[in-house]
């Protein structure tokens, strides 16, 4: 049968036979990837159906049906769909509708007029495609933030362009774009060809979009404490390592406050240890909602927190240690059918710049927090100069 097939019926089929391929790897995809299951599934039903439009062309290519044009449309839409879903934005847009509508309309009021086809299907293709690339422009920018963010959206807008090429030429030169269409011509072999390079490139994209999703949780998750949500020992002090570069190139001071959740231990003979996960939460989200939001703040290690708080001087940190202290302990944990109250200790120490390095500055913090204990607990020490560890 294959041995009677024109070229260009032949690059059609292999079209179909890829994007058919692609569809059950990303059906694949999105039964593994529960948390962009919906988002990968549009992938899969989008090139199902281009899979379906391909085969339509190629046994028909002369006088496509209006179901392979719809197949192609509605293909270009779900994976528009698909791509906003995965980046976080409304699926939904009036053009998929207006796109739908216009081909559908075009092809019953003049079935005959095919350069007026041809105009309107590339036309809407053309548009779809480059509202894609947009999209992924925008997010390789800001979500992604490429240093060349058009790299992500080149397959889609080079698509559009090409798209828009053919309905423009529909346009202004009808009769021989219609003799070319129905022939096997240089001009839909070109395209197929054309076509399968892009398509793999634009696969290749949606592939970027799943690792750099990947790649930005696991970022995630060596950043941030699972418990809390906060930032962990590490990216702490990574970003108080970045703060001292800048204070040093600047001159600008900065605070730190370590905190240490009192009595935790009792806390979780006394309730268990699930009580005491909620008590983490509870003094996490209390601190979060009551700091600057340039202030950095980070689960130390167990039940000790630190927070780094940019321009502020020590006689600016103090008064808002101890109005954290006093929010802790005003505001006590809803545990079942109990209230525990909870409070905290509070060591405060300013950056220097003549010899403080990081491990200096740490230590007065916990010098001052470790007085705080000393002296009772649930209250605020603030560090100076000569503040050093205690032995206990």
């Amino acid at each position: 049968m294959l041995a009677s097939w024109s070229a260009t019926e032949i690059a059609f089929l292999m079209i179909a036979v890829m994007q058919a391929v692609c569809a059950v790897i990303w059906a694949a995809g999105a039964w593994w990837a529960k948390n962009a299951r919906l988002a990968i599934a549009h992938w899969a039903v989008g090139a199902a159906l281009s899979s379906l439009t391909w085969l339509i062309l190629a046994l028909s290519f002369q006088s496509p049906p209006l179901t392979g044009i719809l197949a192609g449309v509605l293909a270009t839409i779900i994976l528009q769909r698909g791509i906003r879903l995965f980046i976080g934005r409304s699926p939904t847009r009036s053009s998929q509708w207006i796109a739908l509508l216009a081909v559908t309309a075009v092809a019953l009021i003049n079935p005959s007029q095919r350069f007026i086809h041809a105009a309107v299907n590339f036309g809407v293709l053309a548009w779809l495609n480059l509202e894609i690339a947009y999209d992924l422009y925008g997010h390789a920018r800001t979500g992604l933030r490429f240093r060349r963010p058009i790299v992500l959206a080149l397959p889609v807008l080079l698509g559009g362009v090409g798209y828009a090429l053919r309905a423009l030429r529909a346009i202004f030169s009808p009769e021989s774009v219609i003799t070319e269409m129905e022939a096997n011509s240089a001009l839909n072999l070109n395209a197929a060809l054309t076509y399968i390079v892009l398509a793999l490139a634009l696969h290749a994209t949606l592939m970027a979009l799943v690792v750099g999703r990947l790649i930005d949780e696991l970022r995630r998750l060596s950043m941030y404490d699972a418990l809390t949500g906060l930032l962990n020992r590490r990216a702490m002090e990574e970003a108080l390592q970045a703060q001292i570069r800048s204070s040093r190139r600047g001159g600008e001071t900065f605070a730190v406050m370590m905190l240490d959740l009192d009595y935790f231990k009792r806390i979780n003979d006394d309730f268990g240890h699930g009580v005491g996960d909620l008590a983490l939460k509870h003094v996490s989200s209390l601190l979060r909602g009551a700091l600057r939001d340039i202030d950095s703040l980070a689960r130390f290690g167990g039940e000790e927190f630190v927070v780094l708080m940019p321009g502020a001087t020590l006689s600016h940190a103090e008064p808002i240690a101890e109005r954290l202290r006093t929010l802790l302990y005003s505001t006590p944990m809803a545990s079942e059918a109990n209230l525990v109250s909870l409070s905290i200790s509070i060591g405060v120490a300013e950056w220097v710049q003549s010899d403080d390095d990081l491990s200096h500055l740490l230590l007065r913090a916990d010098a001052a927090l470790f007085q705080a204990k000393v002296q009772g607990r649930n209250r605020v020490v603030a560090a100076n100069r000569a503040l050093e560890p205690v032995a206990a």
